[in-house]
């Protein structure tokens, strides 16, 4: 008698919680997108240390880089290109100027994004998500630093890439991986029938 697994049970439900984890990663995505264009039209460019310097909002425009895979693996491409359009409306709400610099750089990454993560993801989300977040994060920096007006230079484009690729990519990634591999050395119980 072979046992069955644990979790077998909640079958029926993992469409429904597959759309709220849907639902709840679009929900971050778009969030993220406005937090992002918030705090850099509020505070503008901040010094990161190193003599790098970045936009306010660039902590949270990281996030959106693994927002955005979430939101692929649950929803699918278009609801990703759907949270771009939601974050450009609540942006244009709180910062008309920066909408269309955020709206065309984000859109421009994400094609980058899932261009990589895409393909990859199939050989595994840590490296799906790291190699597009870099791809993603070096196409967003320089065409929201060019359309929204701000210098393109190495302290403004190194600080960028350090907040979204080290701080907002690098360490999720990390923590994720860091979580799977505890609940994989934990003892499994299996349910006998």
């Amino acid at each position: 008698m072979t046992a069955r697994p644990a979790h077998r049970h909640l079958e029926p439900l993992m469409p429904l919680m597959y759309r709220l984890a849907g639902a709840a990663s679009l929900t971050a995505y778009a969030t993220a997108i406005t937090a992002a264009n918030y705090l850099t039209a509020r505070h503008g460019m901040v010094h990161v240390g190193f003599g790098l310097t970045t936009t306010a909002g660039t902590f949270a425009a990281g996030a959106t880089l693994l927002a955005r895979d979430a939101v692929q693996d649950t929803l699918g491409r278009r609801w990703a290109v759907a949270g771009i359009a939601i974050g450009a409306a609540l942006t244009a709400v709180t910062s008309p100027a920066l909408a269309f610099a955020s709206a065309a750089a984000f859109l421009l990454a994400e094609a980058a994004d899932m261009g990589v993560y895409t393909p990859l993801r199939a050989h595994g989300w840590a490296r799906a998500a790291l190699a597009s977040g870099v791809i993603g994060a070096l196409v967003d920096t320089l065409l929201f630093l060019y359309l929204a007006g701000f210098p393109v230079t190495t302290a403004t484009v190194g600080g960028q890439l350090l907040g979204k690729t080290a701080w907002a990519t690098l360490l999720p990634v990390l923590l994720v991986i860091t979580v799977r591999r505890w609940r994989r050395a934990l003892p499994r119980h299996t349910v006998r029938a």
